[in-house]
């Protein structure tokens, strides 16, 4: 183990032998982390936390503090983070409430840069980037390899469907469908086409991207079409392909209704 001599590790800590821990960071009682990860300088890392292998945490970052939450009070309340995440500077992820899951939960293989926010009981899955200053309110779930712009907001309570690319500066308060591509403001958030590239460089065919395309035609582009008819003639049209299923499945799960809206950049 590799702790630098300004550091502060509380003894109710429990830290793998290869873990090493930067200047003038702080890890209090109750936090665990895994073996190979990399705490920089000037970190806090507290409450109830438990960080898996191989986890890269930034300078200035805090992770497990209070969440900001007036009903809260000091109830024993988590942080659970997986394996090979990023953590960059200045990062915020704050432990969950009674109320809520009590956890806030991050996967594996994520990145998360400089001044990215994590409230309170959000749910992160796994190869989820967040560029810089991208803000996630409590209660937020955030499915597999979403891609976020930097400075996006998101409401709390909100879904953010698998695939998904969410554009730079985006205000989030309904439900964002999987493999789409979505950005503008709280009163003018548009859907603009599939996330293509997205969707290629994860290694779908070209077949289910054209029929995720058709898909995405119908849904969101057929004027007058009600959205039930709309879900119902999607499946109809494109049989035994998984992710439409997903995508149509998405709608029916929504509590808080789901983007719908569409440009006409595709």
């Amino acid at each position: 183990m590799s702790i630098h001599p300004t550091a502060i590790i509380d003894p109710g800590a429990e830290l793998d032998s290869s873990v090493t821990v930067g200047p003038y960071a702080i890890i209090e009682k109750g936090v665990k982390i895994g073996a190979g990860s990399e705490v920089a300088g000037h970190a806090v890392i507290s409450g109830s936390t438990f960080i898996g292998e191989r986890n890269k945490i930034g300078s200035f970052s805090t992770i497990g503090v209070p969440p900001q939450d007036l009903k809260y009070n000091n109830e024993d309340t988590r942080v659970v983070i997986g394996n090979d995440n990023i953590i960059r500077e200045y990062v915020s992820i704050h432990r969950g409430t009674p109320s809520g899951r009590s956890q806030t939960t991050i996967g594996s293989n994520n990145l998360l840069m400089a001044y990215v926010h994590i409230a309170h009981d959000c749910k992160l899955a796994d190869y989820i980037i967040m560029a810089n200053a991208a803000q996630l309110s409590g209660h937020v779930d955030v499915e597999d390899r979403v891609t976020f712009g930097g400075f996006v907001a998101v409401h709390q309570f909100t879904r953010i469907g698998k695939y998904a690319y969410v554009g730079g500066m985006s205000g989030i308060t309904k439900d964002v469908p999987p493999y789409l591509l979505v950005s503008g403001t709280r009163s003018g958030m548009r859907i603009t086409g599939i996330n293509k590239i997205g969707l290629k460089r994860s290694g779908f065919d070209n077949e289910t991207i054209r029929k995720m395309m058709k898909a995405y035609q119908i849904i969101f582009k057929t004027p007058g079409l009600l959205l039930k008819d709309a879900l119902d003639q999607a499946l109809e049209e494109i049989p035994d392909c998984e992710p439409v299923e997903y995508l149509v499945n998405f709608f029916n799960n929504s509590q808080r209704n789901v983007v719908r809206e569409s440009s006409d950049d595709e």
